[in-house]
């Protein structure tokens, strides 16, 4: 692995980013939206709406605001609440823009683009559990100029058409997703307990990337402390404080991560994969595994081909 706990996080959830269409409105309209169990990404490229969820104040959301929830209910997008909404799968979509009309008259006061975050390839656990049930992310904030622009590039190649649409369109709906968790490390208060909040702490990073670094290494509790300038006891309080889980959990969490990751795309013999994550014995690792993740690791292997 890399010692960029980011890059490392998002090549083993394979996490994937997918454009899948947008809308434009006028008058009063609404939309509800479900994640169905995945990360769902609406930005607003013209206009501005409200988004309102179960038991929430409405949301006002403005041109260039970007949000990701995290799929497990659904809210809808509007022009002003109570206006009935539209379910998202009713909404007739034109077969080469992929975007589709809400409300009445020809004016355009709206215009979204829509995407989800596919996680089914790690069961969503290592990118849900380190984000907040809503991630908002405004136009006017310092971090939002990239963002924008992604935004105005997705929206360009949506009208355009050109050769490679496809492509290009997953590449930046990928940027923009990674672009919303570089934005989230800038305000780790929002954040849940979790990697991503330890990342985001500057005296407990080292500490992560020397676990990424060499996740193989039998890492103590001293080394890292030490890497984090602090005492043993300060380093394990402030890491579970951040994190969730002590230090060395963490370790062996992101060792079963990394496991997983290999089981469902090599076909390395197990015990090989074991001593690529510290482990000198294949029972162990494989009682670890199992502990961890509900099954045997050649039983995930085959669950994971069957899948794919």
């Amino acid at each position: 692995m890399t010692v960029d706990p980011l890059s490392d996080a998002l090549a083993v959830a394979d996490a994937r980013s997918v454009f899948s269409g947008g809308f434009t409105a006028g008058g009063d309209w609404a939309i509800e939206l479900r994640g169905r169990d995945r990360l769902k990404v609406n930005a607003v490229v013209q206009g501005g709406c409200l988004l309102v969820r179960d038991g929430g104040e409405p949301l006002p959301l403005t041109e260039g605001d970007v949000v990701i929830s995290d799929g497990g209910r659904p809210y809808t997008l509007c022009s002003r609440p109570g206006v009935a909404p539209t379910d998202s799968a009713d909404v007739v979509m034109d077969p080469v823009t992929r975007m589709g009309r809400l409300g009445q008259g020809d004016a355009v006061d709206v215009a979204c683009v829509s995407g989800h975050i596919d996680l089914s390839r790690d069961r969503g656990d290592l990118l849900r559990r380190a984000l907040p049930q809503l991630v908002h992310v405004r136009a006017d904030s310092p971090e939002a100029g990239v963002l924008r622009w992604l935004i105005g590039q997705l929206a360009a190649e949506m009208r355009m058409r050109m050769a490679g649409v496809e492509f290009v369109s997953a590449q930046l709906a990928q940027l923009m997703f990674v672009q919303v968790l570089r934005v989230c490390l800038t305000d780790s208060d929002g954040l849940p307990p979790g990697w991503l909040r330890a990342l985001a702490d500057e005296r407990l990073a080292p500490a992560l990337r020397l676990m990424h670094g060499d996740p193989a290494h039998p890492w103590q509790l001293e080394e890292l402390a030490r890497a984090a300038a602090m005492s043993r006891t300060t380093f394990a309080v402030r890491f579970k404080e951040a994190a969730g889980v002590p230090p060395l959990t963490y370790l062996l969490n992101w060792r079963m991560n990394l496991a997983a990751r290999a089981l469902r795309q090599d076909t390395a013999p197990v015990g090989a994969l074991a001593r690529s994550v510290g482990y000198t014995s294949e029972s162990a690792f494989s009682n670890a595994f199992k502990r961890a993740v509900g099954v045997a690791p050649r039983r995930y292997r085959e669950e994971a081909l069957a899948r794919s």
